[in-house]
C-alpha cells in the first residue's frame, strides 16, 4: 500500500511552528505584515486570498487586503505596489495572479521590491535561488521539498523527473531538487518518449496542467509521485495531473488531490512572511 503524503498534516505542523515563532517575535515588538492585492473577483482567486487571510490570522501575521476593481489601470496598480514598497510596516507584498488581460503581469511582478517578494517570483529572487544565495523560495516548489523531507523521503542521489517547465513550478522545482542533490531531468510537451523518461524517476513531480495525464504507464514501480496539478473533472470533483486510482497501487508514496501539495503552498507563503523579520 502506497504511503499517502498528507499535505494537510505537514502544513498544519509548519503553521503551528510559525505561530510559536511569531508569538516570540511579538514579545520583542516585531509583527510581520502581509499586503495582499486582488484585482477583480475571479472566484478561484477569491478562495485563495481568503485562505491566505485565514492563515495569517491563525499564525498571528498582520494582513492588509486590497480588493480592486477589474477595470483598474496598470499605472494605478503599480502606484499601489510602490506605496506598499515604501511602507516600513509592510514586510511582504503579494499580488494575486492571474491579473486582467490589460495588465502586464511581468511588469507588476518586477515592480515588487525583492525584499518584500514573498511569492518568490521577482527575477532577483529567482537569481538568488539559482545560485544558492539567501532569499525567498517560490511557495509551491518549496512546499514540495518540505513534504518530501517531512515524510522521510530521501532526495539526495535520487533520479528526479519534473513534468512541466513553467516559471512558477516546473523550473524552480527542478532547481530546488538539484539543491537537495537530486539528479534532475525536466520534461515538457516537446519531450520525446516521455513515458521512457518518467519511468526512470525515483521521484516524479507532475506539474503539466493536464488532468489525470500521468497514468501507471508513466511511473516506475515503487516511485514517489508528487501531484502539483489541480483541476475539476466532469463531475466537478477536484483531481490532479496524476490519475491517482490508476497510479496508487504501483508507487511507494503519492500525494492526493486535494490535500497534498495545495495546503503546502500557503504554509510556505506564511514561512516567507516570517522570513522577512527573522
Amino acid at each position: 500500500m502506497a504511503q499517502l503524503i498528507d499535505g494537510k498534516l505537514v502544513s498544519a505542523q509548519i503553521k503551528d511552528e510559525l505561530k510559536a515563532e511569531v508569538a516570540e517575535l511579538k514579545e520583542k515588538g516585531i509583527v510581520p505584515c502581509l499586503a495582499v492585492i486582488q484585482v477583480g473577483n475571479n472566484p478561484a482567486s477569491s478562495v485563495y486570498v481568503n485562505n491566505k487571510k485565514k492563515a495569517c490570522a491563525y499564525i498571528g501575521i498582520d494582513s492588509l487586503s486590497y480588493e480592486l476593481e477589474e477595470s483598474i489601470s496598470q499605472e494605478e496598480l503599480l502606484n499601489l505596489v510602490e506605496v506598499l514598497n515604501q511602507n516600513p510596516k509592510v514586510n511582504g507584498i503579494l499580488v494575486q495572479l492571474p491579473l486582467p488581460k490589460h495588465i502586464n503581469e511581468e511588469a507588476v511582478i518586477h515592480a515588487i521590491a525583492p525584499e518584500k517578494d514573498v511569492d518568490g517570483f521577482h527575477p532577483q529572487t529567482v537569481g538568488n535561488m539559482c545560485i544558492g544565495s539567501k532569499g525567498f523560495l517560490p511557495c509551491t516548489p518549496a512546499g514540495v521539498i518540505q513534504l518530501l523531507k517531512r515524510s522521510n523521503i530521501e532526495i539526495e542521489g535520487k533520479e528526479c523527473v519534473v513534468v512541466g517547465r513553467s516559471n512558477i513550478v516546473g523550473k524552480p522545482m527542478a532547481i530546488l531538487l538539484l539543491r537537495e542533490n537530486g539528479t534532475v531531468t525536466i520534461t515538457h510537451s516537446r519531450t520525446k518518449d516521455l513515458k521512457e523518461v518518467t519511468k526512470r524517476a525515483d521521484i516524479l513531480v507532475a506539474a503539466i496542467g493536464k488532468p489525470k495525464f500521468i497514468t501507471s504507464e508513466y511511473v516506475k514501480e515503487g516511485a514517489v509521485v508528487i501531484d502539483v496539478g489541480i483541476h475539476r473533472n466532469e463531475n466537478n470533483k477536484l483531481c490532479g495531473d496524476v490519475d491517482f486510482d490508476d497510479v496508487a497501487g504501483k508507487v511507494s508514496a503519492i500525494t492526493p488531490v486535494p490535500g497534498g501539495v495545495g495546503p503546502m503552498t500557503i504554509a510556505m507563503l506564511m514561512n516567507n512572511c516570517v522570513e522577512t523579520v527573522r
